[in-house]
């Protein structure tokens, strides 16, 4: 998978650098995946959580973070839309963003 762009995962791990370690993993981990369907992702990461317009929520570092991405997996891309701690997500529409 492609992921549309680290350099947002960079200047957040700048401001939290408790999440650092994981953000880098994931990006490894997900940069390596061949996902073709949402179960692909459950498969890997099941504790993710599956939003519409094929928008994934990941939990990072137990919880404490949140990252929303969308896919597109025909083209096997993947956007970061929004990376925040717990308190921010809940202030956003993980749906719309």
């Amino acid at each position: 998978m492609r992921i549309i762009a680290k350099k947002v995962l960079r200047e957040f791990w700048k401001t939290h650098a408790d999440s650092e370690q994981q953000l880098k993993s994931w990006f490894q981990e997900v940069g390596d995946a061949e996902w073709k369907n949402p179960n692909d992702v459950k498969k890997d990461y099941p504790g993710a959580s599956i939003l519409t317009d094929n928008r994934i929520v990941f939990n990072i570092k137990g919880n404490n973070y949140r990252l929303i991405v969308r896919v597109n997996y025909t083209y096997e891309m993947i956007w970061i839309r929004f990376i925040g701690t717990h308190a921010e997500y809940d202030k956003i529409n993980a749906n719309e963003i």
